[in-house]
């Protein structure tokens, strides 16, 4: 008996799970034996981001379902927007409309973003989901900072210049450009929205900095955003994306304005800023026309903009992300402002794009009009590159639901037909400022170039190895002539900076 008695407690124990050796104690929870400690040895093997990666998607899918945020191809009653991938790889554009924007029912938001280099698309992505927010949440604390120093004002004998309160210390202060009356005084909300520009802007590209989940050392986006509230305009930029205003003159014409500045290193303060920093600013022989930013003693990347999110590469060599804050107060005359990437405004000039809206047969239909021009305009102009990613919104504004043009159906069919007979040296007629008749070319690359005959078509796995790459990304690559890599100068300092200025007036 008590031998059966000690073979049933050693079966008993078998099925515990102990193995009747010295350690009669469980394994703990952190031994490399508990069931608990290869849960966690599993989750440590999971690559860093990844509970990252899941929570950014979650948050995503909550963005997407706020009412009143558009960011995909369509229409509202006030906007348009509508972005086609080009045929270099991945679409890197992105773009927003936001109405009600921070809850305001008179208030909407609107951006395109242009993302470049191997990780660009995310980028660009990634801002347009986050700057629109960051945005909203300085503006409320602004507002509120504001009505408190009201209230101390009010209860002190001294005056409170607004636009010192207001100002944010920044790298640079931007210019203002605005049509306020003859009296120079800005609005309460000019004030209030440009420092709210600026904060989040600078807080954007410090989290981009920080953001483990997407390599933005030679990626980048641009950004030109706007927020109206009734007759207020405010616009913060930074790249070569544009925004211009359709309006009428006194004439009942339509004319085009052109509300920002394609911040590229070809203008002076721009470069100057640059080269100061050591930065290097030429154009490469095969394109003279196109400035570009280079590190002092290395080939690359060769950004075709002077202010870009991301680029951390350059933000040491004079490269920033400082916003240029612009304003209008809007008029009765005023009809519509389009913003846009460069993949519209290196084919297309100001007036064309303000006039394709106008000849739209429906407002819903006016993002899509200048995209599709814009592509006609590209095969016909550069048959031998291949057409950039285009990003385009529309916002109207006024509140009348109708189409505001009269021309019919038949003369945009005309209209859109006669583009591919544009003459391109017919663009300087254009006198509203630059018409981007120069391809910016952002970035530089040997992919743009097709062989005579070839197909503009990349097949995915081309694709999916170029924006994969882990490897040190170069805007030179695939340049097919030796003699431009061996020309390029070098950064010394004194004699050379003389000269980097120099060459940049040659390229105004």
């Amino acid at each position: 008996m008590a031998g059966l008695e000690c073979i049933l407690n050693i079966i008993r124990a078998l099925r515990m799970g102990s193995c009747l050796s010295t350690e009669s104690r469980s394994p703990l929870p952190s031994s490399p034996t508990s069931t608990l400690g290869i849960r966690k040895r599993k989750s440590s093997n999971k690559r860093p981001g990844s509970r990252n990666s899941s929570f950014g998607h979650r948050r995503e899918e909550q963005l997407h379902r706020i009412p009143g945020r558009m960011f995909l191809n369509g229409s509202s009653e006030v906007a348009s927007l509508f972005t086609q991938q080009g045929k270099k790889g991945a679409n890197q554009d992105a773009m927003i409309v936001w109405e009600n924007f921070g809850s305001r029912m008179d208030a909407v938001f609107c951006g395109v973003f242009d993302g470049h280099g191997p990780y660009g698309h995310m980028v660009a992505k990634r801002v347009r989901d986050s700057l629109p927010l960051k945005l909203s949440s300085h503006w409320e604390v602004n507002i509120k900072s504001d009505d408190v120093l009201k209230e101390i004002t009010l209860n002190t004998t001294g005056s409170t210049n607004s636009e010192d309160a207001s100002f944010i210390s920044a790298d640079e202060e931007p210019r203002a450009s605005t049509d306020v009356e003859e009296t120079g005084k800005y609005p309460d909300i000019f004030h209030t929205l440009k420092e709210s520009f600026l904060k989040a802007y600078k807080v954007m590209d410090r989290e981009l900095r920080m953001y483990t989940n997407i390599d933005c050392f030679c990626s980048g986006t641009t950004a030109v955003t706007l927020v109206k509230q009734g007759q207020d305009l405010v616009i913060g930029n930074v790249g070569d994306s544009r925004a211009v205003l359709g309006m009428r003159d006194k004439d009942d014409s339509l004319v085009a304005v052109q509300l920002t500045v394609d911040l590229k290193p070809n203008l002076p303060a721009e470069a100057e800023r640059i080269q100061k920093c050591k930065g290097r600013v030429f154009a490469l022989q095969d394109e003279p026309e196109v400035a570009r930013v280079w590190l002092p003693n290395n080939d690359s990347p060769g950004l075709a903009m002077a202010r870009a999110f991301g680029d951390f590469c350059l933000k040491d060599f004079g490269l920033i992300s400082v916003p240029e804050i612009s304003y209008r107060l809007l008029t009765e005359n005023d009809e519509f402002v389009v913003l846009a990437t460069d993949g519209i405004w290196d084919v297309l000039s100001n007036k064309e794009v303000v006039d394709i809206v106008a000849s739209a047969p429906a407002r819903s239909f006016a993002a899509r009009a200048i995209v599709e021009s814009a592509v006609r305009a590209w095969r016909y102009k550069y048959p031998t590159s291949k057409v950039d990613d285009c990003a385009v919104v529309c916002l109207f504004l006024d509140s009348n639901s109708n189409n505001l043009y009269t021309a019919s159906n038949n003369n945009f069919k005309e209209r859109t037909a006669s583009m591919e007979q544009v003459d391109i040296g017919s663009k300087k007629e254009d006198p509203c400022g630059p018409t981007g008749l120069e391809r910016s070319g952002t970035v530089r690359t040997g992919k743009e170039i097709l062989p005579e005959g070839g197909k503009e078509e990349v097949s995915k796995d081309e694709e999916e190895i170029y924006m994969e790459s882990g490897k040190e990304w170069s805007a030179l690559e695939g340049v097919s002539r030796v003699n431009t890599l061996l020309t390029l100068p070098r950064f010394v300092p004194g004699k050379e900076e003389k000269k980097g200025a120099g060459k940049t007036k040659a390229w105004k």
